[in-house]
Formats: C-alpha cells, structure tokens, sequence
C-alpha cells in the first residue's frame, strides 16, 4: 500500500504563518498536519505502508523534504519528494509522482484531518471518503445508487443529491488506472477551472464500469484559514486527551501557574504566573509569563508577556507583549 500525499503550494489563507512554513506542516496539538494525517490514514488501512509520496513545490526546501521523509520513515515506509511548481490542479499534482502510481494507494491533500473507524472495502475498485454535511450545496458531493455504489460525483449542486461531501482522501485498488486516464486528462487538455481536476479521471473510470463506494469519516477538520485551524486544534486535543495520549512534557516548568486541559505542552515549556488552557498547544522552547492563554495554537520558541489571549495564533521564534485578545502573527513577529 502507498499513500500519496500532493501538498502543493504553502497556502495564503494562512498568511502571515505560511509565509515562512507550508501549511501542511502546521503543527497541530504539537504534531504537523501532514504528519497526523498520514498516520491516521495509515492507521484506517492497517496494513503496511510501503511508500509515502509527497508532491511539493521545491521552494520548500531540503529542511522540509528531510522531514517529509521522517514522517514517512515512522511509518516504516520509503519517503519519496515530487515536485509540483506550477498549480495547474489536482489531477496534474497527482501526475507528478507518476512513477509512484502503481499498486494499491491511498490519495490524500494535506489541509485536512480526519478521525474514522471503517473496515475499507478490498472488493471495490475504489473507495471515496466523505463526511455527511449540512450544507452539501456547498461542497462536492457523491450520489448513490440503490447498492451504495457511488455513481456520480457533483460539485456544488444547485438542487439536492445527498449530504455526502467528498473531502479530499481517496483510494485505489490500481492507482495505475487513475494514472492512465489522468494522462488522458492531461494529453487532451481537459481542463476545468482552469486546472486538470482529478475528478475527470475518476469520472472516466466510472463510465468503465469501475466500481466507486463511500467510506465514512467520523470527523472532518479544515485547516484552512487562522479561526478553523484554531478549531481543530481545540478539537483534536480534545479527541486526544479522551483517548488517553500524555499531551504535558514531564519538562515543564510552573511557578505559580495553572495548566486547564486539555494543553499540549512541549519540552522546555516555561509558565510564570500564567493559567494555560483549556485547548492551548504551546510548542517546544515557549515562555509564558503573567498571561492568560486560552483556545490558542502557539508554535514553538514563542515568547508571551503581559496578555489575554483567547482564539490566538502565534508562530515560531515570535515574541508578543499587550492587552491583544485574538491575533495571529507568524515566525519571528514582535508585537510588544
């Protein structure tokens, strides 16, 4: 089994944080988004990975392929780097690890998080996961038949067709059959929106007969902008602390503070006179001092005096001093 992991760009609804890291690797409850998602997905398959394929832009950098590669490696599988530099759409992402696409193989875009509990039906050609929504004109949908085969995919419809929104994770018996018709696609030029969509291979492979059923994920968390990234970090701790994960450093260091889980607390955390919590991650290296922290994602060797914050965002190596409530700065901010 593979998974396929296209990342693309760094992201601008997350600006200014993915100006200086791509937003897959975002840490979430201290563990980057790319990273939990892998894992969890390979933790659905349980089976053995044989290979993590990463698409990227190349401006990432060695720094993070080397650690695109680690989380491949915890796996115990090879990691291998593609590169994507113009975004021309799913369907061309996908391409660019075509020497990847053979066998087994889960496809998954690294903006999303997801906790599910299925058996994946072996028997179909493909599975598409998707989450029941409650306002699916707002998403592509599935639409089934009567045997709970998907038979038809639909972006955004107008009039109903089902509350199944397809949510970007996918899998394939032969990826190689994706693989041929997305060379069609791309041979073509069958573009929609301007891009070469994924969907237009997948629709072909159904007009083959091909069959498509859906695997339901329990929860679904975007990590698109500074507020849902925030959310989903809340919940995630949450998801966390009930299954039991030590989410404190033993490291820590408390003078006159208080902790309010659920927290992810890094090593070399340090709180003076500050209450943390509930649903704050606090990277590694962070300095808390006469502050009150709450709902909040802050990244790793931050510096915080003298604040209230409740829906914050705080990047790496960033130092923040005021009566600010819901900000977001990124690497390297000083707001004093």
């Amino acid at each position: 089994m593979k998974i396929i992991v296209p990342m693309a760009g760094r992201g601008s609804r997350l600006r200014p944080h993915t100006l200086t890291i791509p937003k897959p690797l975002i840490p979430i409850a201290g563990k980057p988004i790319v990273h939990r998602l892998v894992e969890d997905i390979a933790a659905v398959l349980n089976q053995p990975i044989e290979e993590v394929a990463f698409i990227i832009h190349e401006s990432f950098g060695k720094k993070v392929e080397e650690d695109l590669i680690a989380i491949a490696q915890k796996l115990g599988a090879r990691g291998t780097i593609y590169y994507q530099n113009e975004a021309l759409g799913t369907g061309h992402a996908i391409m660019c690890a075509k020497d990847s696409l053979s066998g087994s193989a889960v496809i998954a875009y690294a903006d999303t998080l997801i906790r599910a509990d299925f058996d994946l039906d072996k028997s179909a050609d493909s599975v598409i996961w998707v989450k029941q929504v409650d306002q699916p004109e707002a998403f592509g949908v599935i639409n089934l038949n009567e045997n709970n085969e998907i038979i038809e995919l639909v972006e955004k419809p107008k009039e109903f067709v089902s509350d199944l929104a397809v949510i970007g994770i996918y899998y394939f018996k032969d990826v190689a059959v994706l693989k041929n018709e997305l060379q069609l696609v791309l041979d073509n030029n069958i573009i929609h929106g301007g891009e070469y969509q994924i969907n237009d291979g997948i629709k072909q492979m159904m007009a083959n007969g091909m069959k498509f059923v859906p695997g339901k994920v329990d929860q679904w968390m975007d990590c698109g902008n500074k507020d849902v990234t925030v959310d989903t970090n809340n919940r995630m701790l949450n998801f966390l602390l009930n299954d039991g994960v030590k989410l404190v450093s033993s490291d820590v260091k408390l003078e006159n503070s208080t902790i309010i889980p659920p927290c992810y607390i890094g090593e070399d955390v340090v709180l003076i006179n500050a209450t943390v919590g509930p649903n704050v991650s606090l990277g590694k290296g962070c300095h808390v001092i006469d502050s009150t922290i709450k709902n909040s994602l802050i990244q790793t060797h931050a510096h915080i005096k003298n604040a209230s914050l409740d829906n914050a965002m705080i990047g790496n190596h960033a130092s923040f001093d005021g009566n600010f409530t819901s900000v977001s700065i990124g690497d390297y901010s000083i707001l004093e």
